[in-house]
């Protein structure tokens, strides 16, 4: 078989310093929103001069960044938009991602030099609409989370289209954001970046002459989240452009760890080295670092009771997350750590960065930044030292071993 160029990983940036993690983690590419017009509304989001910074960075280390511009727009939010739009292209992002399709058309008419990304809050889910966007100047469609892998491919076959699908991430209850109750509830428009995410709320039921039932389990509605970790094969070989990691507002350990997990996937299938046993690492990662049950969702067959929380689910916060390497003192062989969650001596763990493959070992005798021995980190932000045998990098990372 004859490979094209390697799929694009492309994963979420909230900050810089997520960008930046991102990226020395394995991404191709990131995504990105600017303070104004973007969904994701409660993450810290870009200032323009953080975007012209990011777009450096990005091509700086050979990498793309793209910006969303995906709200759909009520009459008082298009003030200052083309504007905005003429800053994106000074700043040269390699491309805007947006669900109005008036943004289109307003990009040709002001001559305004941006590569369009259709965004999966259209909820493009056939070929027609593809060929669509495709004739109207859109070079890439992020299709919608709900199609069948064979659907995908009849999409790419038919259309000759850029084709970006989510990999891994957060499911929508309803189609990609198509949603009122945010709005209803809580007066947060989820199409405008103020989803109060309702759907995971948990509400009493009631029976046919509105008597509530009682019951021990709340009812929930909603949907597990989505990791196609033992699909990449499938996905790469009908034709994908870009695989999607959803999470703009997730932590630097997430996002380090789930890109890293994906782009060593990518990697090995490339390599012809992913094999079974790999796929069933990578899957425990993942399944580690998150705090919510993941299934593949609509790609191999309509989800069935078990892609959705009905009655409750618990969200567990990880505490894998031990500290990060500030140094390494090759001459005494050793290395201060920023804490993160609790260790202590004699806990198994491992450290790995972007050039570090996973090592594992036994915690010795720790030491805190006066040089004494504590039992243990118990402090978040503590500085702790101890004896480690082999080299690691700055901003590696330690965890609880998988």
């Amino acid at each position: 078989m004859i490979l094209m160029e390697k799929i694009e990983l492309l994963a979420p940036a909230g900050n810089l310093e997520k960008l930046k993690v991102a990226f020395q983690y394995g991404a191709s590419a990131c995504y990105i929103g600017g303070k104004e017009f973007s969904l994701r509304a409660n993450a810290t989001n870009f200032s323009l001069d953080e975007i012209r910074e990011a777009a450096s960075i990005a091509h700086e280390w050979g990498k793309k960044i793209y910006v969303t511009v995906n709200i759909v727009f009520h009459n008082e939010d298009v003030d200052g938009l083309i504007s905005y739009l003429k800053e994106l292209e000074k700043a040269c992002v390699d491309a805007i991602i947006v669900s109005d399709p008036f943004i289109i058309s307003l990009v040709k008419e002001n001559n305004i030099n941006l590569e369009i990304h259709m965004s999966t809050q259209a909820s493009t889910l056939n070929y027609e609409s593809v060929n669509f966007w495709k004739e109207n100047g859109v070079s890439r469609v992020v299709l919608g989370r709900e199609l069948h892998r064979d659907e995908i491919k009849e999409i790419i076959d038919k259309t000759g289209m850029e084709i970006e699908t989510f990999v891994h991430g957060a499911m929508c209850s309803s189609y990609s954001g198509r949603c009122v109750l945010s709005n209803y509830f809580t007066n947060r428009d989820a199409n405008r970046g103020g989803c109060a995410q309702v759907c995971r709320w948990t509400f009493d039921m009631y029976d046919f002459n509105k008597k509530r039932i009682e019951s021990d389990t709340e009812f929930t509605m909603s949907t597990k989240d989505l990791s196609l970790i033992g699909e990449i094969a499938k996905m790469i070989e009908i034709g994908i452009s870009s695989l999607k990691i959803e999470g703009r507002m997730r932590s630097n350990y997430y996002i380090a760890t789930v890109v890293s997990t994906y782009r060593h996937a990518i990697d090995d299938y490339y390599n012809g080295t992913l094999d079974d046993d790999k796929l069933a690492y990578y899957k425990k990662v993942l399944n580690r670092v998150a705090n919510r049950d993941s299934e593949e969702q609509f790609f191999s067959t309509f989800p069935k009771v078990n892609g959705q929380y009905f009655l409750g689910r618990q969200e567990v916060s990880n505490q894998d997350f031990l500290g990060i390497v500030m140094d390494y003192d090759k001459t005494n062989k050793i290395v201060t750590i920023t804490e993160r969650n609790f260790f202590k001596k004699g806990d198994v763990v491992e450290i790995f960065g972007p050039k570090t493959e996973v090592i594992t070992f036994v915690v010795p005798d720790i030491y805190n930044a006066d040089g004494n021995i504590v039992d243990a980190a118990r402090h978040p932000e503590e500085i702790i030292r101890f004896k480690l045998d082999f080299e690691v990098c700055k901003d590696d990372i330690m965890r609880v071993k998988i």
